[in-house]
């Protein structure tokens, strides 16, 4: 009987250890659409976020090829395409972003990991001097608290950098109604306006805003996925079965589109949680 219970017990930790291998090193890709009476036309853009210098094949071969497979209009970044660690390296995000940005124009809105390696130059040294200088080289101005307007499908794409302070462990800190309009301004009504806001735990106050569509990530899926249940064990704030995980919420009017990211950080593996890249078709209602 104890032999039994012994090989079963075994036999569980080589499966979990084998789905977490296996779901850590892949991604899937998740389609959404979106329509409304303000956007003129179609178009189509894929939502990356939480990359965290992982690579999918050599050169990230594997995840270049699924965008590609998807024909975007547009590519859409949520943050945290880098880590922000002392010594770490930028040259995968940046050489995955010099090949998107050769074929698709590329909207970017920092994360908390670019955020900090701006807060602590005596701790990250010029990692965002250089960080900044390799980006601006592609072409690519990150949205830090600005927008940009896409007149020809009547789109506004907005970039939210909200203060460390907002990313305090184990606890949500309370966010003021009026801090976002002074971040950002106010969002013109007639235009159906997209909001990169890599934290989504603001998701009330982000819809109080005026978001139509926020793109969020900063979770991971909350790491471990509990079968049937699906609920995230983990976020990176360490709070357990944090409230916003992964995939879609509503609040009044305004759609929150949570990626579970493509990269790992911190706590090295995924398990019933693979990376997700978004695509989202947007068109006229």
């Amino acid at each position: 009987m104890f032999d039994m219970l012994l090989f079963i017990l075994v036999l569980f930790f080589i499966v979990i250890l084998w789905v977490m291998i296996y779901d850590s090193n892949r991604f899937v890709v998740v389609r959404h659409q979106i329509r409304d009476r303000r956007i003129k036309g179609r178009c189509r853009v894929v939502f990356l976020s939480d990359l965290h210098n992982r690579q999918y094949g050599k050169n990230n071969f594997r995840l270049l090829k699924a965008i590609e497979d998807a024909r975007p209009d547009a590519v859409l970044v949520g943050g945290d395409m880098i880590n922000g660690k002392p010594g770490e390296k930028l040259e995968g995000a940046v050489e995955l972003l010099r090949a998107l940005k050769e074929n698709y124009p590329v909207y970017y809105a920092n994360g908390n990991h670019e955020h900090r390696i701006k807060l602590y130059p005596g701790t990250y040294g010029d990692a965002a001097e250089r960080y900044g200088e390799a980006l601006g080289e592609l072409g690519i101005e990150p949205l830090v608290n600005g927008h940009v307007q896409l007149p020809e499908v009547n789109l506004s794409i907005y970039g939210s950098e909200i203060d460390r302070y907002y990313y305090k462990r184990f606890t949500v800190p309370e966010m003021e109604p009026d801090y976002l309009p002074g971040l950002l301004g106010c969002p013109r009504s007639e235009t159906y306006t997209i909001l990169l806001a890599h934290n989504p735990d603001y998701f009330v106050r982000y819809a109080q805003w005026g978001a139509d569509l926020v793109l969020a990530g900063h979770v991971h899926g909350g790491i471990i996925r509990v079968p049937f249940w699906g609920k995230g064990l983990l976020s990176p704030n360490v709070r357990f079965f944090p409230k916003y995980d992964g995939g879609v919420y509503r609040e009044g009017e305004c759609t929150m589109i949570l990626s579970r990211g493509l990269g790992i950080h911190t706590i090295p593996f995924r398990l019933f949680n693979p990376g997700e890249l978004i695509v989202i078709d947007f068109a006229e209602q």
